[in-house]
C-alpha cells in the first residue's frame, strides 16, 4: 500500500470510529482492512488467501453486491450505498445463527493508478443493523394488534387476498365473543382488554398448524383454515366453542358467563364478500343464543 494510500485510510479511519474501512484490489479482493473488520469473524493477519468482498455477503445477496462493486470497479460513478447481510462469527461458513445476523451498508470510492486507470477501490462499511430493527418494528407495528400481538385486519386481508389468487376454496373461521359490550359497561375496559388477550391466546392454542389468527376488531378475530372441508372447518370451530365455554365456566354466580360464537365462510370473489359471508354466519349463530357456529343458511349449536 502506497503512503497516500495510507494516509486516506488513516483519515477515514480517525472520521468513521466504528465503521470498517476496507481497500479491494481491481478484482474485488480484500487487501487490507481496519482492524475492526474482526468484529466480522475474519482475521486478514494470517490469511493465505484473500477473501472476496462478496464472500462477505450471505449466499442470496452475494449476487447482488458482486454487482455492485464490479460496476465501481469498472470506472463507473459509485452507485450508492448498498445493503447485505454479514454473518459476523468466527465460524462463518457453518453458522447459521439468526442473532450472527448482522446487516451493513457498504459504499465504494474507486481508485486509480498513476496512469489514471482503475485500480480498485476504498470502501466504507457501516452498520445499518439498528435502523433494520427499528424498520422491523416499525413494519410488525403496523400488521399486528398492539393489545393481542396478533395479525391486525390489514393484515389478515391481505393473507386473503393470497388465497384468493390462488383461486380461494379456503375456509375461514369469524369469532366473537358473546355480549361483550355488556361485560365492557359492567366490569369496564380493563376487565374486556384481559377477556379479550385472554381469548386470544386460547386461539392461538387451539389453531392448527397452517391456520391464520388475526384480530378484526375489539371483540371479532378470524381465523384462515387452509386444507379443511367445510365439514372439518365447522367441527373445529365447534370444538374451538364448546371448549372455552367449558374453561370460562364461572367459578360463582356473581361471575360472568364467557361464550363465544363463530361463522364460518369460503374463501371466494372477493375479501370483502367473504368477510361478509362469515359475519353473516355469525350473525345467525349469535341470534341462537351464542355459543354456537353457522353458516349462511346452516346452524348447528356446539
Amino acid at each position: 500500500m502506497s503512503d497516500v494510500e495510507g494516509h486516506v485510510l488513516h483519515g477515514l479511519l480517525e472520521e468513521t470510529a466504528g465503521d470498517i474501512v476496507i481497500r479491494l484490489d481491481a478484482r474485488g479482493f480484500i487487501v487490507h482492512a481496519s482492524a475492526n473488520i474482526a468484529a466480522l469473524g475474519l482475521d486478514l493477519s494470517g490469511a493465505l488467501l484473500l477473501p472476496h468482498i462478496t464472500d462477505l455477503a450471505g449466499p442470496e445477496h452475494a449476487p447482488s453486491l458482486g454487482e455492485h462493486v464490479a460496476a465501481a470497479l469498472a470506472g463507473g460513478e459509485p452507485g450508492g450505498w448498498a445493503e447485505f447481510p454479514v454473518i459476523a462469527c468466527a465460524d462463518r461458513t457453518f453458522c447459521r445463527e439468526l442473532h450472527c445476523e448482522r446487516w451493513y451498508a457498504l459504499s465504494l470510492r474507486p481508485m486509480r493508478d498513476s496512469r489514471g486507470a482503475p485500480d480498485g477501490a476504498l470502501c466504507l462499511m457501516r452498520s445499518v443493523q439498528q435502523l433494520r430493527s427499528l424498520e422491523g418494528e416499525l413494519h410488525a407495528r403496523t400488521v399486528t394488534d398492539p393489545l393481542t400481538g396478533l395479525a391486525n385486519r390489514a393484515a389478515f386481508c391481505a393473507s386473503l387476498r393470497r388465497y384468493l389468487a390462488q383461486g380461494g376454496g379456503q375456509m375461514v373461521a369469524l369469532f366473537a365473543i358473546d355480549a361483550m359490550r355488556a361485560l365492557l359497561l359492567r366490569y369496564g375496559q380493563r376487565t374486556a382488554d384481559e377477556v379479550v388477550w385472554g381469548f386470544a391466546k386460547y386461539l392461538e392454542t387451539m389453531a392448527l398448524p397452517g391456520h391464520e389468527v388475526a384480530q378484526l376488531d375489539g371483540e371479532r378475530f378470524a381465523v384462515a383454515l387452509p386444507e379443511m372441508t367445510s365439514r372439518g372447518a365447522r367441527e373445529w370451530a365447534e370444538e374451538v366453542v364448546a371448549t372455552f365455554a367449558g374453561l370460562a365456566a364461572p367459578a360463582s354466580a356473581k361471575a360472568p358467563q364467557l361464550t363465544a360464537s363463530a361463522g364460518l365462510a369460503r374463501i371466494e370473489c372477493t375479501v370483502d364478500w367473504t368477510l361478509r359471508e362469515a359475519e353473516l354466519g355469525l350473525v345467525l349463530a349469535r341470534a341462537g343464543g351464542g355459543s354456537q357456529v353457522a353458516i349462511a343458511g346452516y346452524r348447528r349449536a356446539a
